[in-house]
């Protein structure tokens, strides 16, 4: 019989439960109309969103550092124009006052940001990570953040992606198995990867 396939954090012994809220920042990324009624609509939405906006209330209600992270493109351009509809928040998802907005033009949050020295300054060294879309900024955020220091975890049910062209032939690659690819290589070494707000804030994950 074939071993589990393990994840590179359980060989090397790492913790798997979801990162502490009281040691967390909250990172929610492009939470923008693009992704709704703009060029990049994506699966799933209205759930995405839902869940974004418990976690949003349970940082609130925690006093979690929330940092909002809007993706800013050149003027004019197809997607993601800062003068454009589609650069706007959600309205759901919108920052209250008080609350940090920092606009990007990578998928990287932290790429030619001050996202990491703003996180630095609350005194929390571990990330809470969830918006749009997974496979491209979640990911690379991510990512990056395994480089800066950072223990993450993601909130799958906060964040969603799209079909994309399938590059090794036609036809396409669902957004359903682009999701839990992109969330399964990223469980593997770079984050904890909980279903909903439910399991961050659930003492069982990662046992």
């Amino acid at each position: 019989m074939n071993e589990r396939p393990r994840r590179l954090l359980e060989i090397a012994g790492a913790p798997l439960n979801s990162s502490p809220t009281d040691k967390s920042a909250l990172v929610l990324i492009d939470a923008q109309l693009e992704y709704v009624t703009g060029i990049l609509p994506l699966k799933g939405m209205d759930a995405a969103i839902a869940e974004a906006r418990r976690l949003l209330n349970v940082a609130r209600r925690q006093g979690i550092p929330i940092f909002h992270i809007a993706h800013h493109a050149r003027p004019g351009a197809p997607a993601f124009d800062p003068d454009g509809p589609g650069a706007a928040f959600i309205p759901d998802l919108a920052p209250a006052p008080g609350e940090t907005t920092i606009v990007k033009s990578l998928p990287n949050s932290f790429a030619r940001t001050n996202l990491h020295e703003l996180i630095q300054a609350t005194g929390r060294n571990e990330l809470i990570i969830a918006g749009f879309a997974t496979h491209m900024c979640v990911s690379a955020t991510a990512r990056a953040a395994l480089d800066v220091g950072y223990r993450t975890t993601i909130v799958a049910g906060a964040t969603a992606t799209r079909d994309l062209p399938n590059p090794l032939g036609d036809g396409i690659t669902p957004a359903e198995i682009l999701f839990e690819g992109t969330l399964a290589a990223l469980a593997d070494r770079f984050a904890i990867v909980v279903r909903d707000v439910r399991a961050l804030t659930s003492t069982e994950v990662g046992r």
